[in-house]
């Protein structure tokens, strides 16, 4: 008998527990709504992604994990500038090895030209080694397939 009385006061102050935290009993009224949490600290719009944008980047967590459409944004804006730095690392490795091409080997000698000359010379040796290193990538990949 003593047992059941200890069993019916602990569920009567369990009950009465659950009952003010759902109320929210007192001065404070109900718990106000949660508000879903949203990445904090997005990519910075306005410039390039840096390397302490991405190690400072953290991503809310969720049911099950992340939020799939936070980290979808984040990759795909990395993978935009990653693919983007690619090109023009491309395009100033092919300016470099035109430039190079164009330049007289060391006991030759360049016939005079004027500045403008030799400026416009070597943009269309450097623009021609560009075309010529991507048509022949682009058999390579061809090719490959």
């Amino acid at each position: 008998m003593v047992m059941f009385l200890f069993l019916v006061v602990a569920l009567a102050v369990v009950v009465a527990a659950v009952t003010l935290a759902v109320v929210g009993g007192g001065e404070n009224g109900p718990l106000p709504e949660a508000v879903p949490d949203r990445l904090r600290d997005p990519l910075p719009p306005d410039r390039p992604v840096g390397r302490a944008d991405v190690e400072h980047l953290r991503f809310p967590l969720a049911v099950r994990g992340y939020r799939m459409a936070d980290v979808d944004d984040a990759l795909g804006r990395l993978g935009a500038e990653l693919a983007e730095r690619d090109a023009r690392i491309a395009g100033l490795e092919a300016a470099l090895a035109g430039a190079r091409a164009a330049a007289p080997a060391p006991g030759e000698r360049a016939a005079p030209a004027s500045a403008g000359e030799a400026g416009r010379v070597s943009v269309e040796k450097a623009e021609r080694g560009f075309a010529e290193k991507t048509e022949r990538e682009d058999g390579e990949q061809e090719g490959g397939e």
